[in-house]
C-alpha cells in the first residue's frame, strides 16, 4: 500500500463511486507537490460497508486528525452495488448522499477542515418549487451547511447557481468545464466544419450557456450565429414524472444549410429531448451536429444516439469524466470524454493553500487562441 504523506495536511476521502476520477486527481496533486506517484498518496483508506438490512457505514482506516479533508463522491454512479436481504441493488443518488453524510460524520470530530467535492450536484434539477414539492437540492445543501466544520462545497455546472442562497456558512464553488471541453473539440474538429457555426440552445433555460460558447468563438476565422428551441409540453399528462414534450419550435435563422451546429446544455438525461432537437436541426439542412454537455447521464442508454451517428445525423457528443460513464460507452468513437481531473486537482490545491480560485477554468480568451493557432498553423 502506498505511504501517506504525514507531513502534509491535505487528505482525500474518495468514495468508490468516484474512485476512477479520485485516483487521477491524486496523481495530479502529487505532481503539484513533486512527490513520487509510485510511493505516495493523498487518499485516505476507508471501508464502505453496506449491511444486509440496507443500512450503511463508513469507516476511516487512517488518521485524519487536524487534516484538511476533501471528500469526493459521484452521486450519479449507478454501478455501485450492494446486497440487501439477498437482493443485489444498485446504489441510488439517495444512498450515495447518505454515504457522504456518514463519511462526514466519521471524520467530523477529527479533521481540521472538511470540504465536499460533488461534481454532479445532488438533486440539482429540483432547484425550485412549482407545485407541492420539496426543494430537494437546497434542502440538502442546507443540511450540509449545518454540519460542523464544512469549509467549502465544490461542484460543476450547477443546474441553477441560485441554489447557493440556501446556505450561509460554507463556501459554494461552482465551476464550468467549458475550456476543458473546447480544448478537445477545437483540436478534433476539422477546420472546414468550424468556419460556419450556429450555436443552439435546446430550450430557453440553456440560452446563457449557449451564449458563453458563442462568445468563446469570437474569432475572425469563424462565422457565428445563435438559435434556440422552445419546448411545447403537454401539461394534461404526466409520463415517468415529467410532462412530455410535444414539439420543439426553432427561433433563429431558418437558412441553416451546410452549417455546423453546436448544441450546448448542462446534461443529457434520458436524451429524448436532445434527440428531437438533433433531428429537427438535421431536417433544416445542418450538415454537422455536435452536442456539448458537462454530464452525459444516458438514463435510457445510448442506442438511439448510436443510430443517429451511424445514419450521419449526429457527428459527436462531447462530455466530461465528472460523473460515471460505463466502460462499454467509452468505446464509442462518437463519444468524446474530456478529462477534468487536472483542473479539479488544481481547485483542491488552491483551496487547501488559500490561493485564489477565481481564475481556474475561466480564461475566456483560451478558445480564441486555440482557434487562431489552428487556422494559422
Amino acid at each position: 500500500m502506498k505511504e501517506q504523506l504525514e507531513q502534509e495536511k491535505l487528505r482525500l476521502m474518495v468514495f468508490k463511486s468516484a474512485l476512477e476520477l479520485g485516483k487521477k486527481v491524486d496523481e495530479h496533486l502529487l505532481e503539484l507537490y513533486n512527490y513520487d506517484k509510485e510511493k505516495y498518496t493523498f487518499i485516505v483508506p476507508i471501508k464502505e460497508n453496506f449491511f444486509d438490512d440496507g443500512h450503511l457505514k463508513v469507516e476511516i482506516n487512517s488518521t485524519v486528525r487536524g487534516k484538511d479533508l476533501f471528500l469526493l463522491t459521484d452521486v450519479g454512479n449507478y454501478s455501485v452495488e450492494y446486497t440487501m436481504r439477498g437482493f443485489t441493488n444498485h446504489a441510488s443518488p439517495n444512498d450515495l448522499m447518505m454515504q457522504l453524510k456518514d463519511g462526514i460524520g466519521a471524520s467530523n470530530c477529527h479533521a481540521g477542515n472538511i470540504n465536499v467535492v460533488m461534481p454532479l450536484l445532488f438533486a440539482g434539477r429540483q432547484h425550485r418549487r412549482n407545485t407541492r414539492e420539496n426543494l430537494a437540492c437546497g434542502a440538502n445543501l442546507r443540511e450540509l451547511d449545518n454540519l460542523a466544520k464544512i469549509k467549502s462545497f465544490i461542484t460543476f455546472d450547477a443546474h441553477d447557481q441560485g441554489v447557493e442562497h440556501a446556505i450561509q456558512y460554507m463556501e459554494f464553488n461552482n465551476f464550468y468545464a467549458t475550456n476543458t471541453i473546447l480544448d478537445d473539440f477545437i483540436e478534433n474538429t476539422p477546420k472546414d466544419q468550424l468556419k460556419n457555426l450556429v450555436f443552439v440552445a435546446p430550450d430557453t433555460g440553456a440560452t446563457g450557456r449557449r451564449n458563453v460558447y458563442l462568445n468563446s468563438f469570437n474569432s475572425e476565422f469563424i462565422n457565428r450565429e445563435a438559435g434556440s428551441f422552445i419546448k411545447q409540453r403537454d401539461y394534461n399528462h404526466l409520463v415517468n414524472g415529467k410532462y412530455p414534450v410535444i414539439a420543439h419550435d426553432y427561433c433563429g435563422n431558418n437558412d441553416l444549410r451546410g452549417k455546423t451546429a453546436i448544441v450546448t446544455d448542462d446534461m443529457i438525461s434520458s436524451g429524448g429531448s436532445m434527440l428531437d432537437v438533433i433531428d429537427e436541426l438535421h431536417n433544416r439542412g445542418i450538415e454537422h451536429i455536435y452536442v456539448i454537455v458537462t454530464f452525459a447521464l444516458f438514463t435510457r442508454g445510448i442506442n438511439e444516439f448510436k443510430k443517429f451517428y451511424e445514419n450521419k445525423i449526429l457527428d459527436g457528443v462531447y462530455t466530461t469524466n465528472l460523473t460515471y460513464i460505463p466502460e462499454d460507452y467509452k468505446k464509442e468513437e462518437w463519444l468524446h470524454i474530456c478529462d477534468c481531473s487536472s483542473e479539479l486537482a488544481q481547485i483542491i490545491y488552491n483551496i487547501h493553500n488559500d490561493l485564489s480560485i477565481s481564475g481556474i477554468l475561466k480564461d475566456k480568451s483560451r478558445p480564441v487562441k486555440l482557434l487562431e493557432k489552428k487556422f494559422r498553423g
